[in-house]
């Protein structure tokens, strides 16, 4: 029996150089796409008269999947946009510790939450990967904010507990504590949504740095034992990259593996000084490089090699990396992969030929960032997500062409569906999403 039913013109990236464009009716039942067919046919015209709620979006208005962020930092929703003037090391010392150690507050996380969630949904973000904060609960606040909200996500207590790099004041008292703080917080979370399945837990974490042997070692093997989903920041910076190095004689990847915390959709941020070594590994393990190209601008030292990973086998997604990522939106993100990547390609050192200052094959299209932002961080965490066919969620966005407070304008006379879809991806903001729904059911009406 069909829920309702969606008449549109939809796009979507099936795959990295493919777009899809074109209008269809899509049927809904439970949450899931049952059938799907060309408007202008005969099956279209039955899967009208049989949705109980056939909803027409109108020739002004494209169909999208759900855009999944693969990298948020909850707690730092406040700063989001402020205090990018350090490096990474001195930016969590002197910004970033202190304001997630204010996490002890329920209250305030309550409030912050709500209005972080609520807003990723305003901006089409139907899939979120959070680290929370090390607090448990905070932590399950966050869970419950994204349930109550109906937020597809994945919500982690951060854990962290190395003397050197983090402050007495904000981090586990040591490895065991982590360890059980981070086995309850999974109980935790897993029964907050447990009918629906929508919120997961993630073992965090934060990244080596951070961490101390013994807490790895015990957060490896309690993944393996709960069978529970991985993340963490992974050679993210010239500093990051080199304390591997020096402390383990291997790269982060390889070290990661080491403790059993480099598995099968392990999320890893960042990865802009992984070697061709560790993208072997990645892609071996099925680990997922969580590309944030905004704050690898400022952080990373480097940009991502976006196309080797792929043509390895690796998995990508996008993350915004808030609040190092300056803004919210995925679709800024798809944006700004194009431009690092063009950056990457050309070089940047004018006193140097043309032909020693860049990378000639780095450069990714829009058609590639989008598929990161949707089918590709999909396959990434295994979710029968990011294309709008029979067999996947229904999670989708709609998007006005011409609203009067929006940014996107369309002149019939020049647009044809590629300019359009470039359109969508670099211009599309909140004004501009008419309508968001995650698993059937409408999260966001403008």
């Amino acid at each position: 029996m069909t829920d309702f039913s969606v008449e549109a013109n939809r796009f979507q990236t099936p795959d990295a150089s493919t777009l899809q464009a074109g209008r269809v009716v899509i049927a809904v039942a439970g949450g899931e796409i049952i059938a799907v067919a060309p408007a202008d046919t005969a099956a279209a015209a039955e899967l009208r008269t049989q949705s109980p709620d056939h909803i027409d979006l109108g020739p002004d208005t494209v169909l999208i999947p759900g855009l999944i962020d693969l990298h948020i930092h909850a707690p730092q929703w406040q700063q989001l946009g402020t205090a990018l003037d350090l490096p990474v090391q001195d930016w969590l010392q002197t910004y970033t510790f202190p304001l997630e150690a204010r996490f002890t507050d329920t209250a305030m996380a309550e409030v912050v939450y709500r209005d972080l969630v609520a807003t990723l949904l305003a901006h089409g973000t139907t899939t979120a990967v959070y680290f929370a904060s090390v607090h448990e609960p905070a932590t399950v606040v966050l869970a419950e904010t994204c349930a109550a909200a109906g937020q597809r996500a994945f919500v982690g207590r951060v854990a962290m507990d190395h003397p050197e790099a983090t402050p007495d004041w904000y981090r586990d008292a040591d490895a065991a504590t982590g360890v059980l703080a981070s086995a309850r917080s999974i109980d935790a979370v897993r029964a907050i949504d447990a009918g629906r399945g929508l919120v997961e837990p993630i073992i965090t974490p934060r990244f080596l740095p951070a961490c101390t042997d013994q807490l790895l070692s015990g957060l490896g093997e309690l993944a393996e034992t709960t069978g529970t989903l991985v993340q963490t920041h992974c050679s993210e910076s010239d500093w990051h990259h080199a304390h591997a190095l020096e402390r383990f004689g291997t790269t982060d990847t390889s070290a990661l593996d080491r403790f059993g915390l480099l598995r099968n959709r392990t999320v890893l941020a960042h990865g802009n000084h992984i070697t061709d070594a560790d993208i072997a590994l990645i892609a071996d393990r099925g680990a997922v490089i969580g590309h944030c190209p905004v704050s690898n601008a400022y952080f990373a030292n480097a940009v991502l090699p976006v196309p080797e990973l792929l043509a390895a086998g690796a998995r990508v997604g996008l993350g915004t990396d808030i609040g190092a990522g300056v803004r919210p939106g995925v679709l800024q993100q798809c944006h700004e992969a194009v431009t690092m990547s063009r950056l990457r390609r050309d070089g940047v050192h004018a006193g140097l030929s043309s032909t020693e200052r860049g990378a000639p094959t780095a450069a990714i299209d829009t058609t590639t960032a989008f598929w990161l932002a949707t089918a590709g961080g999909a396959e990434a965490l295994d979710l029968a997500l990011g294309v709008l066919e029979p067999g996947y969620r229904f999670d989708a966005v709609a998007i006005d062409l011409d609203h009067r407070h929006g940014v996107i304008r369309r002149h019939t006379d020049l647009d044809d569906d590629e300019r359009l879809f470039e359109k969508v991806v670099r211009l599309a903001q909140t004004s501009d999403i008419e309508r968001v729904w995650v698993d059937g059911r409408t999260v966001h009406h403008r």
